[in-house]
Protein backbone atom coordinates (compact mmCIF):
# COMPACT_ATOMS: atom_id res chain seq x y z
CA UNK A 1 0.00 0.00 0.00
CA UNK A 2 1.14 3.44 -0.84
CA UNK A 3 2.30 5.78 2.10
CA UNK A 4 0.08 8.78 3.19
CA UNK A 5 0.18 12.00 2.17
CA UNK A 6 1.90 13.64 5.32
CA UNK A 7 1.11 17.56 6.08
CA UNK A 8 3.48 19.55 8.57
CA UNK A 9 2.13 21.90 10.75
CA UNK A 10 3.51 24.50 11.93
CA UNK A 11 0.88 26.57 14.04
CA UNK A 12 0.76 29.42 11.94
CA UNK A 13 -1.99 30.24 9.12
CA UNK A 14 0.91 28.90 6.61
CA UNK A 15 -0.48 25.29 7.63
CA UNK A 16 -4.30 26.01 6.31
CA UNK A 17 -3.21 25.94 2.51
CA UNK A 18 -1.45 23.20 2.97
CA UNK A 19 -3.90 20.99 4.76
CA UNK A 20 -6.56 21.62 2.28
CA UNK A 21 -4.27 21.25 -0.64
CA UNK A 22 -2.90 17.93 1.59
CA UNK A 23 -6.60 16.64 2.05
CA UNK A 24 -7.35 17.08 -2.01
CA UNK A 25 -3.97 15.34 -2.90
CA UNK A 26 -5.17 12.17 -0.64
CA UNK A 27 -9.06 12.31 -2.00
CA UNK A 28 -7.72 12.38 -5.45
CA UNK A 29 -5.28 9.37 -5.27
CA UNK A 30 -7.18 7.26 -2.22
CA UNK A 31 -3.88 7.99 -0.35
CA UNK A 32 -4.48 8.66 3.91
CA UNK A 33 -3.80 12.00 5.02
CA UNK A 34 -1.36 12.09 8.04
CA UNK A 35 -1.13 15.35 10.49
CA UNK A 36 2.03 16.23 11.83
CA UNK A 37 2.65 18.42 14.19
CA UNK A 38 6.03 19.24 16.09
CA UNK A 39 6.73 21.61 18.71
CA UNK A 40 10.64 20.91 19.26
CA UNK A 41 12.64 23.44 19.10
CA UNK A 42 14.78 23.62 15.99
CA UNK A 43 18.11 24.65 17.69
CA UNK A 44 19.81 21.50 19.75
CA UNK A 45 20.59 24.44 22.13
CA UNK A 46 17.43 24.67 23.60
CA UNK A 47 17.20 22.52 26.41
CA UNK A 48 14.22 20.51 26.86
CA UNK A 49 13.89 21.70 30.10
CA UNK A 50 12.82 25.24 28.87
CA UNK A 51 9.69 24.11 27.14
CA UNK A 52 6.59 24.21 28.89
CA UNK A 53 5.91 20.52 27.70
CA UNK A 54 1.79 20.34 28.96
CA UNK A 55 0.91 23.57 27.41
CA UNK A 56 2.54 22.64 24.27
CA UNK A 57 1.11 19.53 23.77
CA UNK A 58 -2.89 21.22 24.82
CA UNK A 59 -1.59 23.93 22.03
CA UNK A 60 -0.64 21.11 19.59
CA UNK A 61 -3.92 18.91 20.20
CA UNK A 62 -5.85 22.12 19.43
CA UNK A 63 -4.18 22.66 16.32
CA UNK A 64 -4.67 19.03 15.15
CA UNK A 65 -8.39 19.02 16.29
CA UNK A 66 -8.69 21.90 14.09
CA UNK A 67 -6.75 20.49 11.12
CA UNK A 68 -8.67 17.75 10.85
CA UNK A 69 -12.09 19.55 10.89
CA UNK A 70 -10.66 21.48 7.69
CA UNK A 71 -9.59 18.84 5.83
CA UNK A 72 -13.25 17.08 6.17
CA UNK A 73 -14.98 20.37 4.73
CA UNK A 74 -14.35 19.09 1.56
CA UNK A 75 -13.50 15.93 2.06
CA UNK A 76 -15.34 14.12 4.95
CA UNK A 77 -14.36 10.52 3.76
CA UNK A 78 -11.15 10.70 3.97
CA UNK A 79 -9.00 8.48 6.71
CA UNK A 80 -7.22 11.39 8.80
CA UNK A 81 -4.28 10.58 11.39
CA UNK A 82 -2.76 13.01 13.70
CA UNK A 83 0.67 13.05 15.54
CA UNK A 84 2.44 15.27 17.64
CA UNK A 85 5.89 14.97 18.76
CA UNK A 86 8.81 16.86 20.86
CA UNK A 87 11.32 15.98 18.26
CA UNK A 88 13.21 18.66 16.41
CA UNK A 89 10.65 19.59 13.27
CA UNK A 90 13.38 18.63 10.69
CA UNK A 91 13.70 15.51 11.80
CA UNK A 92 9.85 14.42 12.36
CA UNK A 93 9.16 14.96 9.08
CA UNK A 94 12.59 13.75 7.28
CA UNK A 95 12.32 10.46 9.61
CA UNK A 96 8.33 9.85 7.89
CA UNK A 97 9.22 10.92 4.19
CA UNK A 98 10.58 7.28 3.96
CA UNK A 99 7.17 6.40 4.36
CA UNK A 100 5.13 8.90 3.04
CA UNK A 101 4.10 9.20 -0.38
CA UNK A 102 4.75 13.12 0.06
CA UNK A 103 5.20 15.92 2.35
CA UNK A 104 3.66 19.07 2.18
CA UNK A 105 4.57 22.04 3.69
CA UNK A 106 3.36 25.97 3.68
CA UNK A 107 5.31 28.81 2.67
CA UNK A 108 4.48 32.39 2.32
CA UNK A 109 4.06 33.02 -0.97
CA UNK A 110 6.90 34.93 -2.78
CA UNK A 111 10.03 35.15 -1.37
CA UNK A 112 12.17 32.87 1.14
CA UNK A 113 10.53 30.03 2.20
CA UNK A 114 9.15 30.33 5.36
CA UNK A 115 6.64 27.73 5.54
CA UNK A 116 6.77 24.64 8.00
CA UNK A 117 9.95 26.60 10.14
CA UNK A 118 12.06 29.54 8.27
CA UNK A 119 15.28 28.85 6.52
CA UNK A 120 17.60 26.28 6.88
CA UNK A 121 15.10 23.37 8.37
CA UNK A 122 12.50 23.95 5.36
CA UNK A 123 16.02 23.88 2.75
CA UNK A 124 17.08 20.72 5.15
CA UNK A 125 13.60 19.03 4.60
CA UNK A 126 13.78 19.60 1.39
CA UNK A 127 17.05 18.68 0.25
CA UNK A 128 17.42 15.75 2.48
CA UNK A 129 13.73 14.24 2.47
CA UNK A 130 13.53 10.48 0.95
CA UNK A 131 10.10 11.23 -1.02
CA UNK A 132 8.74 14.10 -3.13
CA UNK A 133 8.22 17.60 -1.16
CA UNK A 134 5.23 20.13 -1.83
CA UNK A 135 5.55 23.06 -1.03
CA UNK A 136 2.06 25.52 -0.98
CA UNK A 137 1.94 29.12 -0.58
CA UNK A 138 -0.88 30.39 1.58
CA UNK A 139 -2.32 32.18 -1.28
CA UNK A 140 -2.37 29.35 -3.72
CA UNK A 141 -4.77 28.92 -5.94
CA UNK A 142 -6.74 24.82 -5.83
CA UNK A 143 -8.78 24.24 -9.39
CA UNK A 144 -6.78 21.79 -11.16
CA UNK A 145 -5.10 22.91 -13.67
CA UNK A 146 -2.22 21.77 -16.12
CA UNK A 147 0.55 19.95 -14.19
CA UNK A 148 4.01 21.16 -15.76
CA UNK A 149 7.17 19.00 -15.29
CA UNK A 150 10.50 20.00 -15.74
CA UNK A 151 12.51 17.33 -18.16
CA UNK A 152 16.22 18.12 -17.67
CA UNK A 153 17.85 14.99 -18.58
CA UNK A 154 14.91 13.37 -20.72
CA UNK A 155 16.59 9.89 -19.43
CA UNK A 156 16.62 7.57 -16.27
CA UNK A 157 17.46 10.32 -14.14
CA UNK A 158 13.88 12.66 -14.91
CA UNK A 159 12.10 9.03 -14.25
CA UNK A 160 11.17 10.26 -10.88
CA UNK A 161 10.34 13.55 -11.92
CA UNK A 162 8.07 12.03 -14.66
CA UNK A 163 6.22 9.57 -12.84
CA UNK A 164 5.50 11.93 -10.06
CA UNK A 165 3.97 14.61 -12.27
CA UNK A 166 1.86 11.82 -14.80
CA UNK A 167 0.18 10.20 -11.53
CA UNK A 168 -0.75 13.54 -10.33
CA UNK A 169 -2.29 14.23 -13.62
CA UNK A 170 -4.09 10.83 -14.06
CA UNK A 171 -5.48 11.51 -10.29
CA UNK A 172 -6.58 14.61 -10.83
CA UNK A 173 -7.56 14.02 -14.31
CA UNK A 174 -5.95 17.18 -16.17
CA UNK A 175 -2.71 17.57 -18.36
CA UNK A 176 0.93 17.47 -18.54
CA UNK A 177 2.95 20.04 -19.71
CA UNK A 178 6.33 18.72 -20.27
CA UNK A 179 8.78 21.56 -20.64
CA UNK A 180 12.53 21.39 -21.91
CA UNK A 181 14.88 24.15 -22.14
CA UNK A 182 17.85 24.17 -23.98
CA UNK A 183 20.20 26.52 -26.01
CA UNK A 184 21.17 29.85 -24.74
CA UNK A 185 19.75 32.55 -22.65
CA UNK A 186 16.84 34.03 -24.02
CA UNK A 187 13.51 36.25 -23.49
CA UNK A 188 10.93 34.08 -23.20
CA UNK A 189 7.30 35.54 -23.19
CA UNK A 190 4.73 33.56 -20.87
CA UNK A 191 3.05 30.64 -21.93
CA UNK A 192 -0.84 30.19 -21.32
CA UNK A 193 -3.33 27.10 -21.73
CA UNK A 194 -2.83 25.74 -25.49
CA UNK A 195 -0.73 23.85 -27.83
CA UNK A 196 2.79 23.67 -26.82
CA UNK A 197 5.24 25.74 -27.58
CA UNK A 198 7.31 24.42 -30.99
CA UNK A 199 10.57 24.37 -31.57
CA UNK A 200 12.51 27.32 -33.33
CA UNK A 201 12.50 25.50 -36.57
CA UNK A 202 16.70 25.23 -36.73
CA UNK A 203 18.01 21.75 -36.10
CA UNK A 204 18.81 21.88 -32.67
CA UNK A 205 15.65 22.94 -31.99
CA UNK A 206 14.03 20.15 -33.73
CA UNK A 207 16.59 17.28 -32.27
CA UNK A 208 15.82 18.58 -28.92
CA UNK A 209 11.66 18.19 -29.47
CA UNK A 210 12.15 14.62 -30.67
CA UNK A 211 14.47 13.60 -27.48
CA UNK A 212 11.56 14.98 -25.63
CA UNK A 213 9.35 13.03 -27.17
CA UNK A 214 11.24 9.75 -27.31
CA UNK A 215 11.22 10.54 -23.13
CA UNK A 216 7.85 10.79 -23.03
CA UNK A 217 6.75 7.56 -25.04
CA UNK A 218 7.17 5.56 -22.61
CA UNK A 219 5.10 7.48 -19.97
CA UNK A 220 2.07 8.23 -23.05
CA UNK A 221 1.76 4.15 -22.74
CA UNK A 222 1.61 3.75 -19.09
CA UNK A 223 -1.07 6.82 -18.86
CA UNK A 224 -3.05 6.86 -21.88
CA UNK A 225 -5.33 8.89 -19.90
CA UNK A 226 -3.09 11.95 -19.44
CA UNK A 227 -3.21 14.32 -22.40
CA UNK A 228 0.35 15.49 -22.93
CA UNK A 229 1.74 18.48 -24.26
CA UNK A 230 5.28 18.80 -25.31
CA UNK A 231 6.68 22.02 -24.94
CA UNK A 232 10.08 22.91 -25.87
CA UNK A 233 11.56 26.47 -25.79
CA UNK A 234 15.25 27.95 -26.12
CA UNK A 235 16.56 29.79 -23.00
CA UNK A 236 17.45 28.85 -19.82
CA UNK A 237 15.66 26.34 -17.51
CA UNK A 238 14.75 28.48 -14.43
CA UNK A 239 12.88 31.29 -16.88
CA UNK A 240 11.23 29.11 -19.17
CA UNK A 241 9.60 26.88 -16.81
CA UNK A 242 8.60 30.04 -14.70
CA UNK A 243 6.62 31.34 -18.04
CA UNK A 244 5.22 27.83 -18.57
CA UNK A 245 3.81 27.36 -15.04
CA UNK A 246 1.49 30.77 -15.48
CA UNK A 247 -1.08 28.84 -15.49
CA UNK A 248 -0.58 25.19 -13.72
CA UNK A 249 -2.01 23.67 -10.82
CA UNK A 250 1.30 22.74 -9.98
CA UNK A 251 4.85 22.85 -11.19
CA UNK A 252 7.32 19.52 -10.89
CA UNK A 253 10.94 19.72 -10.43
CA UNK A 254 13.90 17.29 -9.77
CA UNK A 255 17.03 17.91 -7.47
CA UNK A 256 19.95 15.71 -7.27
CA UNK A 257 20.79 13.80 -4.29
CA UNK A 258 23.52 16.14 -3.19
CA UNK A 259 26.53 15.93 0.17
CA UNK A 260 24.88 18.97 0.77
CA UNK A 261 21.44 19.51 2.02
CA UNK A 262 21.61 23.14 1.38
CA UNK A 263 22.46 23.06 -2.68
CA UNK A 264 19.14 22.77 -3.92
CA UNK A 265 20.34 23.74 -7.41
CA UNK A 266 19.30 27.40 -9.13
CA UNK A 267 16.54 25.79 -11.46
CA UNK A 268 14.87 24.31 -7.61
CA UNK A 269 15.31 27.77 -5.77
CA UNK A 270 14.07 29.55 -8.78
CA UNK A 271 10.74 27.49 -8.86
CA UNK A 272 10.21 27.51 -4.84
CA UNK A 273 10.83 31.27 -4.98
CA UNK A 274 8.95 32.42 -7.81
CA UNK A 275 6.24 29.89 -8.74
CA UNK A 276 2.80 31.21 -8.74
CA UNK A 277 1.53 27.48 -8.40
CA UNK A 278 2.06 24.74 -5.93
CA UNK A 279 6.04 23.35 -6.01
CA UNK A 280 6.68 19.56 -5.66
CA UNK A 281 10.50 19.02 -5.29
CA UNK A 282 11.41 14.79 -6.74
CA UNK A 283 14.40 13.38 -5.57
CA UNK A 284 16.33 11.63 -7.99
CA UNK A 285 19.16 9.45 -8.51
Amino acid sequence: MAGPVVVGLDGTGNSVPAVLWGAEEAAARGLPLHLLHSWGSPSADVPPAALEVAGQERRGAELLRGAVDLAFTGHPGIPVTTEQVAERPADALLERSAQATMLILGSRGHGAIAGFLLGSVSLQVLGQAVCPVVTVREDAAFPQREIVVGVRHAGPEDEAVLEFAFTAADAHHTRVRAVRAWGPAATVEPVRAGPGHPPDGTAAGVAEQETLAEALLPWRAKFPAVEVVPHVANGRAAPVLLAACCDAGLLVVGRRNRRSPMLLGPVVHAALHHANCPVSVVPQG
